[in-house]
């Protein structure tokens, strides 16, 4: 199968109530063991890949790294492989295009592109933002690939009280309007977790939506029947492998 055949398979799989569920991978060896669990589809998480080479989140894996990675992981698997990207490790459009780019020639069909400064305080203003994913999107049409740009916002992680998030939605919704015209393909809103906030996200976003499974958020079939298109997993897979691992190696030392 092609790259450009894998992207629109890795598209087709975004159906609202039906949504493809992605079990956050970090390397090739994990990449292959969750497609042979039956993933249909790949997808990094950022922190989880930094942590298992040993670095911090937040674009401190070296980009030249992410690079190797991501070509391993396609080297390993046929299923369509979406790269969490953070801020693409760029703050103004050209170099945006630039390194989306680069994911692409890597095997890459799709990424995560969020909002928020990746190093710096607060969200890209909107129409920055909406310059950024154009960047992106211009880049994907350079390649000739229905790229799958997975628009993410950070305004509920930024502010983690869900008591506070009904006045926050509005917000969230607008940039999720700006970022579609800009040419995202669908909208990312992790740290949401009230069922009717994400039941109105997703019947007033047009793209579809995803939500990161993390504690408090309603499991995958209630996050199905609200209208969800994407289901991610994030860190908590590599987080709990890490914390067996430890465990495992703890009871062997205490038992020496």
């Amino acid at each position: 199968m092609s790259q450009a055949d894998k992207a629109q398979s890795f598209a087709d799989l975004h159906r609202k109530g039906d949504p493809v569920i992605l079990f956050n991978i970090w390397d090739a060896g994990s990449a292959k063991a969750v497609a042979d669990a039956g993933a249909k589809a790949l997808a990094t998480g950022s922190w989880s890949v930094a942590g298992a080479q040993g670095y911090g989140d937040g674009e401190a894996l070296p980009l030249d790294m992410l690079e190797m990675i991501v070509k391993r992981i396609t080297a390993t698997s046929d299923l369509p492989l979406s790269v969490d990207f953070e801020g693409a490790y760029a703050a103004g459009p050209s170099g945006v295009g630039r390194n989306i780019a680069r994911m692409i020639a890597a095997g890459a069909v799709g990424v995560n592109f969020e909002d928020q400064k990746v190093g710096g305080e607060g969200l890209y203003p909107v129409a920055k933002q909406a310059e950024r994913i154009s960047a992106a999107r211009a880049a994907a049409e350079d390649a000739g690939l229905p790229f799958f740009i997975n628009a993410r916002t950070d305004i509920f992680l930024k502010d983690r009280d869900v008591a506070n998030h009904p006045r926050l939605i509005d917000e969230a919704l607008a940039r999720a309007k700006a970022y579609a015209e800009a040419g995202a393909s669908g909208i990312f809103m992790p740290g949401l977790k009230s069922p009717e906030l994400i039941r109105s996200a997703a019947e007033e976003i047009a793209l579809p939506l995803n939500i990161l499974i993390m504690p408090e958020v309603p499991a995958p079939q209630e996050l199905a029947a609200l209208g969800v298109a994407r289901i991610s997993y994030g860190p908590g897979p590599w987080r709990d492998m890490m914390a067996w691992v430890t465990e495992q190696a703890a009871g062997i030392y205490r038992d020496i």
